[in-house]
């Protein structure tokens, strides 16, 4: 196992351990196909010998747009396989979003999902030279263009010979463990994106240690519903072929009745479904008013038994030492109540398993990253008998850097530290605080990614002069070492289904309109973006009267007439459209009028920059009323 140094190596070990096992179930056009590890191999060579014979060679920048399905795996394995380097994307980048990336890091190769994706960016792309462009799904075009292949094409040579064999698994010799296998780009507080560069040992390092730590068998079999690209399903289906355990490519649409066709072991996804999950169910019982007040009320008693108990064991936060004698006389009530709740408990678990049958009946780990799972979903899903694994990460760390996974029992927390990795939470000043003290989350350990690319400014602004990275995140740490995430102080917004959101350019893009004196966006781990708006009335009053033919007396009356505040949004969302370069989870779900402008010393500093985690928490009650 110590020659097993690389993505490379590591997917060899898998086909030679697992080469009978299935691999991969995924549909395509409403027919299912299954894969072995064998046939994963071999659909990897081909496409690996055909990359080559069209020039693809090791450090390549390869730009890959595509979604979630089979033929992203087996792509990014044959790159893998070259040492070329990936540079992935989803098919709803922006043209000129696409175009920044693809000049900033020099591809040379482009990979794209579709026909309609690449006619989409084809006045953009002619504009590059690159050497080939590779469509995955079929193109019939009249005057076809020799730089344009399709996968079909590419790999109509499906015929393997034993020396096809030899020279596939010689490439290991290529590779090297520092080698950059991806660079992921992100969006940076300026606007630009940035590109994490990660290598081998950064990714390595998640597949070596998140296993242990969820008891990942071979017999396992994961639910796949977020696309590819994302760090964070790629760490997943990296640590599940590395166990050789199953992948059933799922989608949102589809998500509720996969569940209970495939019985997945492990599903590993954002909060955002997990939240839908939770509407759904209620919404379907709401319909029942007996059945739903017998259900909340199983659930009411499974939440208070759990939560008594957690007391009693010492499973929830602490973040001071209390002597024996107050833990004591803490622990009595508790105590009681967990004697007198029992009987309901057992009664309520075995009801509620009738909801467990919703997710299969086999779920032993429900996965929630990419974003704060909401206390109210957390303790819901717990408290319907669910194991639920909170984990935190970030593309920086390809992802991984804390869980409460089968090794934590600390409710309400992200877990520990992984085994290797230093957390540690700094003031203003960058001196370590205590347990319980909210300050910035600093990360290092061999998950950590070497830096952005071509982005020497950034790098400076990320690391401290000790190697640890800033995470930009606010939180605090329990005296037994579990960290609880309470906010952001960096200014990206992550939704909760896991896109990453720049506030500074949609904040510049709606800012035009006169009557604005100052805005913020908000919406972090909610479905959608939320603008709260400082207004200068007068004009606001002017705007009204003139545009909607409305009069209005103050903000508070704006805000009461739904149908200002309908066409307000509209003509903000006009400014977000596609064709400017946003994307469609950009738009804005919901606006709200402040009656209170931003002060200096209170919501904003010294220099009129917005303290956005001060009035994320001022407003929080109102951010969670008008956007969900």
């Amino acid at each position: 196992m110590n020659n097993i140094t690389t993505l490379f190596d590591i997917f060899l070990n898998t086909i030679s351990n697992y080469e009978d096992k299935e691999a991969f179930i995924y549909k395509k056009n409403n027919i299912e196909y299954r894969v072995t590890y064998k046939e994963l191999f071999n659909d990897v060579l081909v496409l690996s010998r055909a990359f080559t014979q069209k020039g693809v060679k090791k450090s390549d920048k390869v730009m890959f747009i595509s979604d979630n399905r089979y033929e992203w795996i087996v792509t990014d394995l044959a790159l893998i396989s070259l040492g070329a380097i990936s540079v992935p994307r989803g098919t709803d980048t922006p043209t000129q979003e696409l175009e920044y990336i693809m000049t900033h890091s020099n591809c040379k190769f482009l990979v794209i999902e579709n026909p309609q994706s690449y006619l989409q960016h084809k006045d953009m792309l002619d504009t590059l030279s690159l050497s080939s462009v590779f469509i995955i799904d079929n193109f019939e075009q009249e005057n076809s263009d020799e730089t344009i292949c399709t996968y079909e094409e590419l790999t109509k040579d499906r015929y393997i010979s034993d020396a096809d064999i030899e020279n596939f698994k010689n490439l290991k010799d290529i590779h090297d463990a520092k080698d950059v296998f991806a660079i992921i780009y992100t969006s940076g507080t300026t606007g630009k994106p940035k590109g994490v560069q990660l290598n081998h040992i950064n990714m390595k390092y998640n597949i070596d240690t998140v296993p242990n730590i969820i008891n990942l068998k071979s017999e396992d079999s994961w639910l796949s519903i977020l696309p590819s690209w994302h760090v964070y399903e790629r760490g997943v289906e990296y640590i599940a072929m590395s166990r050789g355990s199953k992948i059933i490519y799922s989608n949102i649409k589809t998500f509720g009745a996969d569940l209970q066709i495939y019985k997945p072991t492990i599903v590993a996804t954002v909060p955002r479904i997990w939240e839908s999950m939770y509407f759904k169910i209620n919404n379907t019982l709401s319909k029942t008013p007996t059945k739903a007040y017998i259900f909340n009320k199983l659930v009411e008693i499974s939440k208070a038994y759990k939560y008594n108990k957690r007391v009693i064991k010492n499973q929830l936060p602490r973040y001071e030492i209390q002597d024996c004698s107050k833990q004591f006389v803490k622990k009595i009530v508790p105590f009681f109540k967990v004697i007198l709740l029992y009987p309901l408990y057992l009664i309520a678990m075995k009801k509620l398993s009738a909801v467990q049958d919703k997710f299969g009946g086999r779920l032993k780990l429900a996965i929630s990253g990419g974003g704060a799972l909401p206390e109210y979903i957390d303790e819901w899903i717990d408290a319907l008998g669910i194991r639920i694994v909170n984990s935190y990460g970030m593309t920086e760390c390809s992802p991984s850097i804390a869980g409460r996974a089968l090794n934590c029992d600390i409710f309400g927390t992200t877990g520990p530290a992984l085994d290797g990795t230093k957390i540690r939470v700094v003031d203003e000043s960058g001196d370590a605080l205590k347990a319980g003290e909210v300050g910035e989350v600093q990360v290092k350990g061999p998950q950590v990614m070497s830096g952005y690319y071509n982005n020497d400014e950034e790098n400076r602004k990320t690391f401290t002069c000790d190697g640890y990275l800033k995470t930009g995140d606010l939180g605090k740490l329990t005296i037994t070492g579990e960290l609880v995430i309470t906010g952001r102080i960096k200014e990206i917004i992550v939704l909760a289904n896991g896109e990453n959101v720049d506030p500074s350019r949609i904040e510049s893009a709606v800012s035009s309109l006169p009557f604005i004196n100052d805005l913020m966006l908000v919406g972090q781990d909610k479905k959608g973006l939320g603008l709260l708006i400082v207004a200068d009335f007068e004009i606001l009053k002017e705007y009204v009267s003139k545009k909607l033919n409305k009069a209005i007396d103050s903000v508070e009356h704006a805000m009461e007439d739904k149908y200002i505040v309908n066409n307000i949004k509209s003509e903000l969302n006009e400014l977000l459209n596609t064709k400017y370069g946003f994307k469609p989870f950009e738009k804005l779900q919901n606006i709200h009028f402040l009656e209170k402008e931003f002060k200096v010393g209170e919501e904003l500093t010294n220099t009129l920059k917005k303290k956005r985690h001060i009035i994320e928490k001022k407003y929080q009650a109102l951010i969670d009323k008008f956007i969900k």
